[in-house]
């Protein structure tokens, strides 16, 4: 049997941990120079944000609806994957890892 683990908007639940008062508003996180938007909440989707949009052309929007953006903290999403992928891990016999936030798991059903 196999499992995909794909945590859902992971930078920006990352940026949830160190701040709690970000939960229920639309938070992006940017790429490596504040270029591009690399992870959305669910209420930034919901403003119509795609991903890979230029910050720059969202300014506007962002000032609209007080969208809070961040830039990308790598090591942070680093340490908290690890972390979900040793609580995964613990229920498997074997897995793959295909980005910081996507794990291939083969579980093991007693």
């Amino acid at each position: 049997m196999y499992a995909l683990v794909d945590c859902n908007n992971f930078f920006v639940s990352c940026e949830r941990t160190l701040d709690p008062t970000l939960e229920n508003k639309p938070v992006v996180v940017l790429s490596n120079n504040d270029g591009c938007v690399v992870s959305r909440s669910r209420e930034a989707k919901e403003l119509g944000i795609p991903m890979a949009a230029p910050a720059f052309k969202y300014k506007q929007l962002f000032k609209e609806h007080d969208v809070k953006s961040f830039s990308a903290k790598f090591e942070l999403y680093n340490f908290k994957s690890q972390e979900v992928m040793k609580i995964a891990q613990s229920y498997v016999l074997e897995y793959e890892v295909y980005s910081i936030d996507y794990q291939k798991l083969i579980l093991i059903i007693s």
